[in-house]
Order: structure tokens, then sequence, then C-alpha cells
């Protein structure tokens, strides 16, 4: 065990040297985040069953420690979507104070996962799986909404899918369409700000102009000081929720749920971080980092979090350079809470919901969701059994059974594609073609044989190797005759990895593609991933290939 490994990045960039540049870069990233974070950590709290400051007490503590004790450099955490559904129920059925000892529970599970060095498991989750909940948790997200976004006279609302359907369809004749103006007006500011001036906060200015117009109209629509009318300021004291075992057994399985949840979201985080500023994260530390933050926010009353994609992406956008920068992201929202809590009050519900329509877009991954649709019948099943029982059953049953499933089709594959011919020869077996590929290699071409199935771990190990190279080549040729089967976790692990090379500036070129790998390449890859690689029938092929692109980057450098 490495001393580096449980290191938290904070430590590591302040060894480096932090100097008044890095400061106000980082203080600069930190204030756009907080900006955008704002209106964002108050509509998921709302959406989950809480008061809106709940997600602002869990956006400062939480996102502090996840900075300043995590293993990526510019990871942003708090409260998020992929909550909302398991948050919202464990409210309803054990009440607040059994969420806070969930996320306690779920904080101490993640730090022994951490510890345990579970965090390289995240790359063996089923690609289907991960996306089928997504877009699941997506919908259900979309349709608490509805009631918010319409302004629907619904005293209770029911928390399962079609039942909450079936009210709102006996609650149409009650729509308020003033509401529905302010709801559609906030929507159409932000998708226009994305669409023509990206770097504006469209969240923040879509809360404010709805707001303004309210108060100064006086337009007769629900906002948070209506209906949560005792909004605190500042930080609550620090206190432990009343523990009991028999409370403890009751919530222990939701804490499990919110733990994957955590980890699942926080690593797939810092994975994207590391793709957009070229660093790499420590994800065991990482791990521990998320643990200890979802202690902290349980310790002052607030939700479960992780690191968040979309706050950590603006931070890479913005400028950021180290984890000060999501330190500094939680003291703006401290600041905020201390002398600026009166104006939540006159945030209409309507302009959250519409913030939260937007979340549910994002996290849906319509792209990716229609492109695994062309998936052979088998990882199609998984996709749709995944999001229909997260949207219809639970979401830790979804998981369950999407794993299980992408589980038992993998074994069955691999048993299909052992052969052994009648003279006992192996289809693996090595031939000198194979023993001598680095015989003739072109100057500035590295070669990679892979055997057997490919997935996320095999696209690890070759991001690892690269690194280690320490300077990029200028093509990577792949080669896949010995690679029988690849499924959209294969292919997705592909396409990371010469997302990773073409960043570092390398071409990459797969060698002797089998029937079966081509083919799912071919149906699987999106418009945007087009021209990650080059084919080649063999390996003679490959290296004429390869000469001819070295030699065009000579000509263009």
């Amino acid at each position: 065990m490495t001393t580096a490994t449980f290191t938290p990045k904070l430590i590591t960039t302040l060894r480096e040297g932090y100097d008044r540049d890095n400061f106000r870069a980082d203080a600069l990233a930190g204030l756009t985040v907080a900006v955008v974070a704002l209106p964002l950590s108050m509509a998921l709290a709302i959406a989950s069953g809480a008061s809106p400051d709940k997600g602002l007490v869990t956006a400062v503590v939480a996102g502090f420690l996840i900075s300043a004790l995590g293993g990526s450099r510019v990871q942003v955490g708090g409260p998020t979507g992929a909550f909302v559904v398991v948050v919202f129920n464990v409210i309803a059925l054990h009440g607040y104070d059994g969420l806070l000892i969930a996320t306690l529970l779920a904080g101490l599970i993640l730090i022994a996962a951490g510890l345990a060095r579970f965090g390289q498991l995240i790359k063996y989750i089923p690609h289907p799986v991960v996306t089928g909940f997504t877009a699941g948790i997506a919908v259900i997200i979309a349709s608490s909404q509805v009631k918010d976004f319409l302004g629907l006279s619904i005293e209770t609302l029911p928390a399962d899918f079609i039942p909450k359907w079936q009210a709102y369809w006996a609650a149409l004749s009650t729509i308020n369409w003033v509401n529905v103006a302010v709801a559609a007006g906030s929507l159409a500011v932000i998708v226009g700000l994305r669409r023509f001036a990206p770097r504006l906060p469209g969240f923040l200015i879509a809360v404010v102009l709805s707001a303004a117009l309210v108060a100064i109209l006086g337009l007769p629509v629900d906002t948070i000081g209506s209906r949560f009318p005792d909004i605190p300021a500042g930080l609550p004291t620090p206190s432990l929720p009343d523990i009991s075992i028999a409370k403890v057994g009751e919530v222990l399985p939701s804490a499990f749920t919110i733990a994957f949840l955590a980890g699942i979201e926080a690593l797939l985080s810092a994975v994207v971080a590391d793709g957009m500023a070229g660093t790499r994260h420590r994800s065991n530390q990482e791990l521990i980092g998320q643990g200890i933050a979802n202690i902290g926010s349980a310790l002052f009353a607030g939700l479960p979090a992780t690191g968040a994609i979309a706050r950590t992406a603006t931070n890479i956008r913005s400028g950021a350079r180290t984890p000060v920068a999501g330190i500094m992201h939680a003291l703006f929202l401290l600041l905020f809470m201390l002398f600026a809590t009166d104006l939540m009050a006159f945030v209409p519900m309507a302009a959250l919901a519409a913030i939260l329509f937007m979340v549910a877009w994002g996290m849906s991954e319509y792209e990716r969701f229609f492109v695994l649709l062309r998936m052979p019948n088998g990882d199609r099943a998984v996709l749709l059994i995944t999001f229909a029982l997260t949207v219809l059953v639970d979401l830790t049953v979804a998981i369950g059974v999407g794993v299980t499933l992408a589980s038992l089709m993998f074994m069955a594959r691999m048993a299909e594609t052992v052969h052994v011919d009648a003279s006992g020869k192996q289809d693996a077996e090595l031939d000198a073609e194979d023993l001598q590929q680095r015989d003739d290699l072109p100057a500035g071409v590295e070669v990679f044989r892979i055997t057997g199935p490919f997935f996320f771990g095999v696209a690890g190990e070759l991001l690892e190797t690269l690194r280690r190279m320490g300077q990029s080549p200028r093509v990577i040729i792949l080669r896949m005759r010995l690679v029988p089967l690849l499924d959209a976790s294969g292919v997705q692990a592909l396409q990371e990895f010469a997302k990773h090379a073409r960043l570092a500036g390398a071409s990459v070129v797969l060698s002797g593609v089998q029937a079966q790998p081509k083919s799912m390449l071919t149906r699987l890859q999106s418009t945007r991933d087009a021209g990650l690689f080059q084919f080649a029938d063999n390996f003679v092929e490959a290296q004429a290939l390869a000469v001819r692109l070295v030699e065009g980057q000579s000509q263009d450098g």
C-alpha cells in the first residue's frame, strides 16, 4: 500500500508549489461554479423532498470536504440528480432522521470501499446498466417536476411513477397558466443562453429574472418563501441524529444504494475530469474523500453528496488548476447562506422546475441511449430492463437485475468463443508474426496485441501503459485478431482509449478486427465518435497505414 495512493490531491498540488496566479485562477473558477451550484442545489433539495437550505448546506460542507480530501485535482462535489429518487423515498419511509443515518452509514461504506481498494471496480459495471439507470433517474426527476411546472393543485403527490401520473391527469383542470408562463419563460432563457451564450450562468439568470418578474408584478405563483417560510441563515450546529439499532437495520439497504450511487458518479466524474484536464485521479482516495464528505454532510443535516459531472466540467472550463477551486466554490456558497438567504424567498418554484427539467435532460444521455438500442438483443434487453425497473420499481432492484443479466450474458458469450480444432491447436496460439511484431516497427509507432474479450479493464491497462511511456507515440496499432467478442462496454472502452490517444496527438489503427467486434464498432459508434480509429485487415496493412499517418502528420507539422 503506497502512501501516494491515499494522499489527497490537495496535499500533492500544494507540495508542487502554489502561487498567486494559481489562487487567482482557482478563485475565479470557484466563483463561476458557485453561481451554477446555487440554484441547482436548492432545486435538487426540493425535488428530493427536503427544504432548499439542505441543498446549500450539502454543497458547502460536502463540496469543501470532497475537494479538500478527494483524489481528483478538479472534482466539484455536492447534491446531484442521481440521489433524488432514493432520498425522496428514504424521507417518505423513514423521515429526515432516517436519511441522515443512511447518509452516515453510506459515508462509512465508502471509506471502507476506498481502504479496500474497490475504486478500480467501477470499470466492470456494464455500460448498458449505467446508461439504463441514469436515463431512468432522468425520467423520474422530470416527472416529479410536472406539478410545479404546470402549477397543479395537488395536496399529496404519490411517490410511485404510475400513480403520480394518474394524479397529474386527475388535477389537469387546475393548471395555473401564469405559472406555466413563468416556467416556460425560465426554460426558454436557460436553453437560449446555452445555445447563444454558453459562458453565462443560465440557471442563475433564469432564477433572478423570474423572481424579479414575480415580485414586481405580484404574479400568483408558488415561491420558495410561500412553501418554505422559515429558512435558516448560515450553517446549523453539527449534531448526530437519533440512532438506534432498529433504525440502522431499516435504512441499511438505502445506505448501500447511496454509497453505490456516490461511488459510481464520483468516479465517472473523475474520469471525465481526467479526460478534459489531462490529469489522473486516485480512485481509492476519491472514495475515502466522498465517504468523509457524506459523514460531514449528515452531521450538518445535509443530503448525500458525490462528484457532480456538470459542475466539475464547468470548473475545468473556468480555468481551475487545483482542488482549491472546489474549496472556493464552497466558501462562496457559504457567504450567500450567511448574508443573502432572504433572497431565496422570492424564487418561483416554476423556475426551479425548469432547472430540473434541464438537469434531467442532461442526465438522460439520450444520444448514447439510442445508440445502445442498436445493440444485439441481449444487451438491448439489459438496457431496457434496467431503465424500466428504475422508473417503475426501484433503483436498487434495477442495478442488481441489470448487472446480473449482463454477467450471465457475458459468461454465455465467453463459452461460445472457446474453440479447439481436431489437432488440439487453440485459436489463441501465437504465430511467428505475433512474436516478431516489433521488429520492423516504424518510428513514432507503438503496437499492442490484445487477446480475449475487450472491456473497461483492458482499456485502463492500455491507458496506464500509454502514460508510463512518457512521450506519446504518433500512431498506436491495436492488434485485435484474437479478440473474439466486443460488447457495448468494450466499445465504450475502445472509444475512451481512442479519445485519450487523440488528446495526446496519436492516431489509433485497429488491425485484424474479427466480424463480431467490427460489427459492434460500426453499429454503436455515434456521429460524434466518428473517425476515432481506422481499420486494417492485417498487421502488414496496419504498418503501412501507420507509416502514411506518420508522414502525413510530419507534413502537417
